[in-house]
Formats: C-alpha cells, sequence, structure tokens
C-alpha cells in the first residue's frame, strides 16, 4: 500500500458520504491501519454538495487538512459531475474515480471534468432500491470502493455495517455492499 491512501466522497446533504467514510475508516482500524475520517461542511441544507474525507496508513498520518490529490474519489450522486470537479487533484498518474451511474463509463468520461484517473461505474441508485426500497447509495458506493482499493476486507467490512446499524437494516446494507462490490465496472 501507498503511505497513505486518500479516498474523496462527494455526495449531497442526507446521503450518507460521511457514513461512508467512517465506515471505511473503522473498518481500516479494525485490521490494525491509522485512519482519519471527516466531514467539510457547514450549515447546508438537505440536498447540498457535501465532501467527506478518509485517509488510511499503515503508520501513523501526520497530515491535518482536507484531501486535495486524492487516489480515489468516490461519486455518490452522478449530477454532481455537471457542477462539482470531481476529477481536481488527480495526479498525472491518475487514481480511480468511482461514480454512482447504470451509464457505461465512456459516456461518464464524456462529463469528467479531466481525462485522468482510472474511471470505474457502479449502479448505486439502483441496488440501493432495489435492496433497501429508498436510494441511499452510502453503503453502495463503499463496496465499490472497497472492491477497486483492496483496502479492506469484505469480512471487515460486513461486521462494521452490523455494528453500524440494526440487525435488519445492516443484513440489508451489507446486501448493498456485497452486491455493488460485484457489480463496480472498470473503464
Amino acid at each position: 500500500m501507498k503511505k497513505i491512501l486518500e479516498v474523496r466522497w462527494h455526495g449531497r446533504g442526507g446521503q450518507g458520504a460521511w457514513t461512508a467514510s467512517e465506515l471505511l475508516a473503522r473498518a481500516a482500524i479494525a485490521e490494525g491501519k491509522y485512519i482519519q475520517s471527516f466531514p467539510e461542511f457547514g450549515p447546508e441544507r438537505m440536498g447540498a454538495p457535501v465532501t467527506a474525507f478518509t485517509r488510511i496508513s499503515n503508520e501513523p498520518i501526520h497530515l491535518h487538512c482536507a484531501v486535495y490529490s486524492p487516489d480515489v474519489v468516490a461519486v455518490l450522486d452522478p449530477t454532481l459531475l455537471k457542477s462539482v470537479k470531481v476529477a481536481d487533484g488527480l495526479g498525472d498518474e491518475g487514481g480511480n474515480i468511482i461514480v454512482n451511474t447504470k451509464d457505461e463509463p465512456s459516456e461518464i468520461r464524456k462529463l469528467l471534468d479531466s481525462g485522468k484517473g482510472k474511471l470505474w461505474t457502479v449502479p448505486a441508485t439502483e441496488i440501493s432500491i432495489k435492496v433497501l426500497g429508498m436510494p441511499i447509495t452510502n453503503t453502495a458506493m463503499l463496496g465499490a470502493v472497497a472492491r477497486v482499493t483492496g483496502i479492506v476486507s469484505m469480512e471487515t467490512i460486513e461486521r462494521m455495517v452490523k455494528g453500524r446499524f440494526r440487525p435488519d437494516v445492516a443484513e440489508k446494507n451489507f446486501a448493498v455492499v456485497k452486491e455493488a462490490y460485484e457489480g463496480v465496472k472498470p473503464e
């Protein structure tokens, strides 16, 4: 693993971007890694753009700021591609951009503000509606990030999801994680 893996989550208020960041961080802690997980938002209302950040390392993390050069960008709401420069900070060697959409990666590439990064898509909204009955995409995107990075095991994610939600909700959310993990498509 690179010294620090940095993930930037883009979503809207109420979609659970910070919850996804926190679940990933808790899984990393459970596997003996060092983490940071925090949101960036102010008094925004439900539906306003929000950002959350996750850092994971095998060594203590001494950096204390937003993630400006992410290794992974997770976009929970594809409408943000029209208003937020989600690829900002991706290095010349790239990184990974994971977008919640049923569209093919080649179609989404046309909407991005940059040609940088390897693009992945996952139909997180459709998976969430099918399993949960609502379009809460955070656990689906968590599954996609886990698949793309391999940073934590599915067994650990399952424990974290079961520790975060009541049993009936946890089972459904972990089903969402698993389906998104298997359903993420590369460019």
